[in-house]
């Protein structure tokens, strides 16, 4: 199956986490994939994650749990390491589903609160530079 032309930025849906027409900025110097997570803990071995930024309209402030979660050594840009959790849920670019892994962060402070990553992005896209918002404006709404 030939590879999707993906932009810099676009807009996704993450149906298992209730979050639509997201930012997200694609990002080809990660490896892995981050999603800002404005509260984290662990209740009952359950991951309780509460999704919300002021900042970004689109986060409805849910809280959503995980049953099953893992840790994960992250070198952010600056080269510490931090120790993150990471989820599998699923992802719609281009109106088809996917799954993907994300670390939970704290991206409050950023434009985008989602990274997509190399890992996600190998084997299904590439990457124009000059284009935005390829998925989302194919998107019926």
């Amino acid at each position: 199956m030939p590879k999707k032309v993906i932009g810099r930025i676009d807009k996704a849906d993450f149906p298992t986490l209730d979050l639509f027409d997201i930012d997200i900025k694609i990002d080809t110097g990660a490896y892995t994939s981050s999603i800002h997570c404005h509260k984290v803990i662990v209740i009952d071995d359950e991951l309780v994650c509460l999704f919300y930024d002021e900042g970004h309209p689109y986060y409805n402030g849910k809280e959503i749990r995980f049953k099953q979660f893992s840790t994960a050594k992250v070198k952010s840009s600056n080269g510490l390491v931090q120790k993150r959790y990471k989820v599998k849920t699923s992802i719609v670019l281009f109106e088809k589903k996917y799954n993907i892994s994300l670390t939970l962060s704290t991206r409050d402070d950023m434009r985008y609160p989602i990274l997509i990553g190399r890992k996600f992005l190998s084997k299904k896209f590439v990457v124009d530079v000059t284009q935005k918002n390829i998925s989302y404006n194919k998107k019926n709404k």
